[in-house]
């Protein structure tokens, strides 16, 4: 069952202190690793260390804790649906396992969402190869859109990775080229699904007849 912390305070996680004590002397390592003498260290630069590690510590310990409740909300409602199963023999959940779970007055409801994790392949190059042959032949003042939306589309981004909703796009394109064709083929097979991703998410509302309201549990949205 899921915790009960909602009257418990969260207690800080254990920080390292950044200093170091050499022949009774206290050094403060700076952040390329060199040792700061402490009289040295700016009082204004103790004061943000000593704000920042106590900020982290309570921000370590919350992560840590919305996992545990994550994780908790998953299994009770993976237990919920198990039940479900066995009583009415049927299954609860929409397409690739989605779930949407509502309290009976209407003004509390639970999201499961599954997300696929999607990599592409090496086929990916050969439709950008047929794409770009594709392209070379239109003039320069047609397609102007089709040129930017395939730029986007096959772009990587510093961590390598290409755009998959313009990749998407591309594929919605009805283009009678053999070569266009042939591409769109190609992006079809280069998908590879690697996993899946488990979101949960909270609504509520005053009454039935009232909009969902998300229940905010990412600091940034807060």
């Amino acid at each position: 069952m899921i915790e009960q912390t909602a009257n418990t305070a969260i207690e800080a996680a254990p920080q390292p202190n950044g200093r170091v004590v050499l022949d009774g002397k206290t050094y403060w390592t700076d952040a390329k690793g060199a040792l700061i003498p402490a009289e040295l260290v700016k009082a204004s630069d103790q004061l943000v260390d000593d704000m920042v590690r106590k900020v982290m510590g309570h921000a370590e310990e919350l992560s840590a804790q919305i996992a545990r409740f994550k994780q908790h909300t998953l299994d009770d409602v993976a237990d919920l649906l198990a039940v479900l199963f066995q009583e009415h023999g049927a299954k609860l959940g929409g397409e690739k396992g989605n779930v949407t779970l509502t309290s009976y007055d209407g003004t509390r409801q639970v999201r499961l969402q599954v997300q696929e994790r999607l990599t592409f392949g090496p086929e990916l190059q050969a439709a950008k190869a047929l794409v770009d042959a594709y392209l070379t032949e239109l003039t320069n003042d047609s397609g102007p859109e089709l040129r930017g939306i395939v730029h986007h589309a096959f772009r990587t981004d510093t961590a390598g990775l290409v755009n998959r909703a313009e990749l998407f796009r591309l594929l919605r394109y009805e283009i009678a080229d053999d070569r266009w064709q042939s591409a769109m083929r190609a992006i079809k097979d280069s998908i590879r699904v690697e996993g899946t991703k488990e979101h949960v998410r909270f609504y509520r509302r005053d009454d039935a007849r009232s909009k969902w309201t998300p229940v905010t549990i990412d600091v940034a949205d807060a």
